[in-house]
């Protein structure tokens, strides 16, 4: 499965350990549901591709079971996963 351009689920429900590049950045990552510095107004990732990008990021594999049928659905379940893998 491909990516669906504009979702940005997978940039705003998870938390993120490791720093985010940019200024102003978030030197010390996200948390849960925080809108990473780098999702664009078009929830687009502004460092795609780049080596700056934080690996989790860049590791993540879009699928089914993950991201749904719709970009509201993907939020909903990885909301639902972080929930569940944070405690």
């Amino acid at each position: 499965m491909n990516c669906r351009l504009g979702c940005g689920a997978c940039c705003i429900a998870p938390s993120i350990s490791s720093g985010i590049p940019g200024i102003p950045g978030m030197p010390n990552g996200k948390a849960a549901g925080e809108r990473c510095v780098q999702l664009s107004d078009a929830n687009l990732c502004l460092i795609f591709g780049s080596p700056d990008r934080p690996a989790v990021c860049s590791d993540f594999d879009a699928s089914e079971d993950v991201c749904g049928h719709s970009n509201e659905e993907a939020l909903w379940l990885i909301t639902q996963l972080e929930a569940q893998t944070s405690h």
